[in-house]
């Protein structure tokens, strides 16, 4: 299942049981993957996003089936707004 825009971002951090702080600024990634403009926007976006995970895994913060299941989350956002913007882009 795909997320657009308006699809709310934090469903999909529900099962990972996130502690409050890194919830949030993973639900702000979130947010900003999905409603970025065009794709270079949405490519930044889910690069700040693995970065963030990345520091998450880097410092333990999480579990290694919750860190893997962040990163999950970020890639299957862009990927639907990908789809989503590439639908929209003039091919020529």
């Amino acid at each position: 299942m795909g997320m657009s825009a308006s699809e709310p971002t934090t469903d999909q951090l529900a099962p990972l049981g996130l502690p409050s702080a890194i919830r949030l600024q993973a639900s702000k990634l979130l947010r900003a993957i999905s409603s970025a403009a065009t794709l270079e926007d949405a490519l930044r976006a889910a690069d700040r996003a693995e970065g963030f995970a990345l520091g998450i895994e880097t410092v333990r913060a999480l579990n290694p089936g919750d860190v893997e299941e962040l990163y999950l989350v970020f890639d299957r956002a862009y990927q639907a707004r990908h789809s989503e913007l590439d639908a929209y882009t003039p091919c020529c």
